[in-house]
């Protein structure tokens, strides 16, 4: 392989797209990947945004509106008109969160570093159709992800399962210990009791894995030991904002030793699940499960058993260190083999055309595109988030919406030269048919269309 072409491959497979002048530099593709691993951060494309916190506040002080207004007005109309106006403004919110976080996937140089933080947010994925994680699956990803995800997975997992977002969609707020102090307070009323959701999820899709040798009884037991991972309630965040987004709540958590997956655990309260966790995290099964998860997502559908093995013992050497696990994926040779590709979800697919053009469009206008292809922004239908092959996304019907989106997306800017704009973008990769389809449209929009609609544009190669 060339070295253009795997210059192309650094920017369009293992990050989010090229944009114009990417592919012209003379970056060795392995060091342009490595130096994204320590890059300092990009805090500040989300400064300005509230805390988790500061949103738990908000939705206090509006809950308590809306029972202020209930008790005090007969008339229904001005109570409609107040609901109505509370749910605009938590829509308002997160149409500024999900801006901060497509403007920064289209303008940032560190695609690779950018496209790992939106793979792992799909690897903890939450939904902001449940309405209790509304507001907190963007801030998950810039507050748990982040900061994490050049760092150990013990830490980004305690980090993910401890935020609101998870707490909230897996309902783990509502979890008691069934003999906890509180449960013994509700006895003879409607007891709320032990639920599995947040346990059950963390051993099979956040850690060991669906065949990772886990039992019904370790479910059970993580979910007690969890018990007590909860946060504010609105009458705790309504004064002020909460120190945290975070409570730890002793009182409905179930007291006493846990075993799982074979290790006993002593009752340590809070510490007890942070424990877990952590062996979990360093687990085989883990680093089997994660690293074939990583090497699908960067190198093909069906990843070479060598790449999954060289992560692997890369993970269990490091005690799950990550930039070592992702050093490993990088420095395989198959990982940078001609037929090493990826098609493109709809999610890439949009950014890719995002950068291609260097013209961030406000979620307003990306929103109903994403919708339409299938990949809304943190709308997974399950807690396995957005699926990661080939076939889930290039049936006959979506690729017939992914034509529509193209034009959509042509629609929206204008490009004096789309073959100039297929060169920046493709680099190595555009084939002849493609560049004389793009070079013999009726018009500049038309060309560009064709671009964004081309086979050599759906795949990250």
């Amino acid at each position: 392989m060339t070295q253009d072409i795997r210059l192309a491959s650094a920017y369009n497979r293992f990050g989010l797209g090229a944009r114009p002048g990417d592919l012209a530099r003379s970056d060795d593709p392995q060091a342009l990947l490595v130096r994204q691993l320590s890059s300092g951060g990009d805090g500040a494309a989300f400064a300005g945004l509230p805390t988790s916190a500061s949103y738990v506040h908000q939705e206090a002080v509006a809950l308590e509106e809306r029972r202020r207004m209930k008790r005090q007005q007969e008339d229904t109309q001005p109570m409609a008109d107040t609901m109505r106006g509370a749910r605009g403004g938590l829509r308002a919110l997160v149409r500024a969160e999900l801006d901060a976080r497509y403007r920064h996937a289209a303008t940032t140089p560190d695609g690779f570093a950018e496209r790992l933080v939106r793979f792992w947010s799909n690897h903890f994925a939450v939904s902001i159709d449940k309405r209790p994680a509304l507001l907190y699956a963007a801030p998950m990803e810039r507050e748990a992800i982040r900061p994490h995800v050049a760092g150990r997975f013990a830490d980004l997992l305690v980090a993910v399962e401890q935020h609101p977002a998870m707490l909230r969609y897996l309902d783990n707020t509502r979890s008691i210990g069934e003999d906890s102090r509180v449960a013994q307070r509700q006895a003879g009323k409607r007891r709320l009791g032990l639920n599995e959701n947040l346990a059950r999820e963390i051993l099979e899709l956040h850690t060991l894995g669906v065949d990772g040798g886990y039992s019904q009884t370790d479910v059970t037991e993580l979910a007690r030991a969890l018990t007590g991972w909860s946060t504010p309630a609105p009458r705790e965040a309504l004064d002020s904002e909460p120190d945290s987004a975070f409570v730890f709540r002793p009182n409905a958590h179930e007291s006493g030793a846990r075993t799982v997956v074979g290790r006993r655990y002593a009752d340590a309260g809070i510490d007890q699940a942070r424990a877990v966790l952590t062996d979990l995290a360093r687990h085989p099964a883990t680093a089997r499960h994660v690293s074939t998860k990583l090497a699908r997502h960067f190198v093909a559908d069906d990843p070479p058993h060598a790449i999954v093995e060289r992560m692997t013992q890369a993970w269990l050497r490091s005690g799950g260190d990550l930039p070592v696990v992702y050093r490993a994926l990088i420095d395989s040779p198959e990982a940078w083999a001609p037929v090493a590709r990826k098609f493109k979800a709809p999610d890439d697919f949009v950014v890719s055309a995002l950068r291609a053009l260097d013209a961030p469009l406000p979620i307003g206008r990306l929103q109903p595109v994403l919708t339409q292809l299938g990949e809304p922004a943190f709308t997974p239908r399950s807690p396995a988030g957005f699926p990661d092959t080939t076939a889930s996304w290039s049936g006959g019907d979506a690729l017939f919406k992914r034509i529509q989106a193209a034009q959509r997306l042509a629609a929206a800017t204008e490009v004096a030269d789309p073959l100039a704009t297929a060169r920046a973008a493709l680099g190595a990769g555009l084939d002849d048919a493609t560049a004389t389809t793009v070079r013999r449209a009726e018009s500049a929009r038309t060309g560009l269309a064709l671009l964004f609609a081309s086979p050599a544009f759906q795949w990250r190669t």
